[in-house]
């Protein structure tokens, strides 16, 4: 990845979430973002437990204040976790990592985590974007195409899409027609510009509409700030998600983050036990980094107690034939699906809304990629070069007035979603987990991610893109 494209999202982003000091890790990589200042913990004994040990830690190293260690969080809920503060948000050095190390002879004799960073989860996992969207005439059928299925509300599979809500008038769109959900909080800036991510909740509905139209998509709104929002808050939306119209068949969830840890977010430990626990498919994107490092909570397909209630889901390139260039891969992703140059529903205006590109352009692919990927070539120009230079250009500036193409894992979830809610109507089954099971096994289908071959999803109403360099939109 481009170093100053993190930057420039990472700034982006603490916009969005000013009262919450971020930093990156490990070690300021570009790796994922998560609080400064704050580490999180399970509620009770464990919290207590690690309170004091930081503290002690603290007084006896010397370079390290033990004066701000306090709980800051809450000390009961659904999700049992709560926020100890380590450190002065305000100060100049992290000191999550040393809170971190205070408690790591403990964990070890345990056997378990007692504590971790306040990642941020977000729908560009690295705060990074691999592509943006770019607009298509409205005459330009969706891809994947709409499957023959009907629509009948007694059989219709349930569908909780957990992302950025729905554009005020999605339903000028047939194929969203009976998809309900979060409105959008504002969709546009003071001179009437779209704002970044702006309509992809809307875009994944489209998606899970056209692959299995016998579907009752509801869309919450729960990464509605530009797509972001803290571990220690996000498995309390999942559980206000889930209890306003029950546990639904599926949840496609294209967000997630990285992480030095390998079991889990400590954040989503509650959510994932309880989703253990009932009959819920989550079938969520592995990311878009380009990286064998696993991204939660798809990472959890891998663990064996969660791997009948998650599967993971990495992109296909536009061709189908091989792993997109920005897709995670490894064998935590359970299977690809097509992720690059989807065409689906971006708004519903019957006016044009403007667009301007947020990011720089760039003539490498950040991923190593040997094809024209949507890294390489995103279809747009902006301000910055790849050093971070002004090149003097100004942003480009296109119109939306409904359909849209865009790339990223985030697209590749809900495919697999739609192709298992389809299943479960073709075969008249109501558990989705054996629905999702058996879709795995009879898929012969493969692809090459990596030199591995992997199993591949492609629905029959899906057009293959052929590779071409894009041009810059007019």
């Amino acid at each position: 990845m481009a170093p100053h494209r993190f930057h420039e999202q990472f700034e982006h982003i603490q916009r969005s979430l000013p009262d919450v000091p971020l930093t990156m890790g490990p070690d300021d990589s570009a790796g994922f973002l998560y609080e400064k200042g704050v580490v999180l913990v399970r509620d009770g004994e464990e919290a207590r437990f690690v309170e004091d040990a930081v503290r002690t830690h603290f007084t006896d190293t010397q370079g390290l204040v033990p004066d701000h260690v306090r709980r800051v969080g809450p000390q009961a809920g659904r999700t049992g976790v709560t926020r100890i503060r380590v450190g002065d948000p305000a100060g100049g050095e992290d000191t999550v990592p040393h809170a971190l190390r205070a408690v790591r002879e403990a964990e070890a004799r345990q056997g378990r985590r007692l504590a971790g960073r306040n990642h941020v989860v977000h729908i560009a996992v690295n705060a990074c974007p691999g592509d943006e969207p770019v607009p298509v005439p409205r005459t330009e059928p969706a891809n994947p195409g709409v499957a023959e299925a009907g629509y009948d509300p007694a059989t219709a599979v349930g569908v909780l899409v957990v992302d950025t809500g729905l554009v005020h008038d999605h339903r000028s769109y047939p194929l969203l027609a009976h998809t309900t959900g979060d409105a959008q909080l504002t969709e546009t800036d003071g001179d009437g510009v779209l704002h970044q991510y702006v309509g992809h909740g809307t875009f994944i509905a489209g998606i899970l509409a056209a692959v299995a139209p016998n579907t009752d998509i509801t869309v919450r709104g729960t990464l509605n700030d530009a797509g972001a929002v803290l571990e220690s808050e996000f498995g309390a939306l999942l559980f206000e998600a889930v209890d306003r119209d029950g546990w639904p068949d599926i949840i496609s969830l294209s967000a997630g983050t990285p992480s030095a840890d390998t079991d889990g977010l400590i954040g989503l430990d509650g959510f994932m036990r309880e989703l253990r626990d009932r009959r819920t498919l989550l079938v969520a994107a592995a990311g878009n980094n380009g990286s064998d490092t696993p991204f939660w909570p798809a990472a959890y397909a891998a663990l064996p107690e969660y791997a009948d209630c998650v599967l993971s889901v990495g992109a296909l390139r536009a061709d189908g034939e091989a792993g997109a260039c920005f897709t995670n891969h490894g064998p935590w992703v359970r299977v690809h699906a097509p992720g690059e140059r989807l065409t689906s529903a971006l708004t519903g205006f019957t006016t044009p809304v403007p667009y301007v590109y947020q990011h720089s352009t760039y003539d490498t692919c950040r991923f190593g990629a040997d094809y024209p990927c949507t890294c390489r070539y995103p279809r747009h120009t902006g301000v910055l070069s790849e050093g971070r230079e002004s090149t003097g250009g100004k942003p480009d500036q296109v119109m939306f007035d409904g359909l849209a193409q865009w790339s990223g894992t985030s697209f590749a979830a809900p495919v697999a979603a739609g192709l298992v809610a389809a299943r479960m109507s073709a075969y008249r089954e109501r558990d989705p987990r054996a629905a999702g099971a058996g879709l795995l096994a009879a898929t012969t289908e493969r692809a090459e991610v990596r030199g591995a071959h992997v199993p591949a999803l492609r629905p029959p109403t899906w057009r293959p893109v052929p590779f071409a360099v894009p041009a810059v939109p007019a």
